[in-house]
């Protein structure tokens, strides 16, 4: 059995030309897994969209109903940062499904990689920097309902602090949000994470692990939770047009490495999401978002998950 992986081709949904979020990202990202020998087609699992219900256990019905009619008004189209359209509810809807599912297959399989997710700066009642729905977040209370886990723990290592999820789950015991992300960057005003660790502008590889290190062993054992979501953005990377820090691409596939062998090794679960990145050279950002599910591959062999 390999890892397994989530993909729909509904991940992505039109944008107008120029636009500064890299929707063809998703899909070159399930081409290059493919064409690398990362993956094989028969890996991959393909989402439903969910029931607008367990969009609500989360989100205001407000929010969700004016975001699918296309009601919402010009301020909060902005704050998002992404032009409506019914394609995007669609691409939307979808990717928390993804989510979801791959919840479901880490509970099953100790390990599982969607190819989108990650929007962590959605909150209750808005969508903010490309967010609209916290998929992270749907997708605990999902998991809590079903019964299928009680403790939670989401480790966020996009290089912006995880706001939308940090006030979703504030004063909630269930779910603990751990958020590593550069201090001077995106959002100007920063929730309260269960734990945050701002970062100095440019750090680089050996400092940013060693720091990594210090707290992912000591939180494992202090949360004992059932299901491990991780946050691999990439924006963290040097070349990121939106990061501040200064990870190389080793870096990068140092850390997924290290996350990964180091919660599984303890015998966590784990789900990752892609989360953030951006960059003008698309082919080098989705190299660098592939290296979450390379390393997973490596993980899920070597511990024979």
């Amino acid at each position: 059995m390999d890892l397994p992986l989530v993909y729909h081709p509904d991940y992505v949904a039109p944008l107008p030309e120029g636009h500064r979020f890299p929707m063809p990202k998703f899909q070159q990202l399930y081409e290059l897994l493919l064409a690398d020998g990362v993956a094989y087609p028969c890996q991959f699992h393909a989402p439903e969209r969910p029931p607008q219900e367990l969009i609500e256990l989360v989100h205001t019905p407000e929010y969700v109903q004016a975001y699918y009619e296309g009601t919402l008004d010009l301020k909060a189209q902005r704050r998002i940062g992404l032009p409506w359209s019914p394609a995007l509810v669609n691409r939307t809807c979808v990717a928390v499904g993804g989510t979801i599912l791959t919840a479901k297959l880490a509970l099953s399989h100790g390990l599982a990689c969607n190819t989108a997710g990650g929007t962590h700066h959605a909150f209750p009642s808005y969508g903010s920097g490309f967010c609209i729905f916290n998929d992270l977040a749907i997708t605990s209370r999902v998991l809590q309902k079903l019964g299928l886990v009680q403790k939670i723990l989401i480790v966020d290592l996009d290089v912006h602090q995880g706001d939308g999820t940090a006030f979703i789950f504030q004063g909630d015991r269930t779910v603990f949000t751990f958020s590593m992300h550069c201090e001077v960057n995106f959002p100007g005003t920063k929730q309260n994470s269960d734990l945050d660790v701002p970062l100095p502008v440019g750090m680089e590889d050996d400092a940013y692990l060693q720091t990594l290190a210090a707290y992912l062993p000591d939180l494992l054992s202090e949360v004992k939770p059932d299901l491990i979501f991780y946050d691999a953005g990439v924006d963290p990377h040097i070349g990121d047009r939106l990061g501040k820090l200064a990870l190389t691409d080793t870096g990068i596939y140092r850390r997924e490495m290290q996350v990964l062998s180091t919660c599984i090794a303890a015998g966590y679960s784990v789900a990752c999401v892609i989360g953030g990145g951006y960059a003008d050279d698309l082919k080098s950002l989705v190299y660098r978002h592939s290296l979450v599910h390379r390393a997973a591959s490596e993980v899920y062999r070597h511990f024979h998950l």
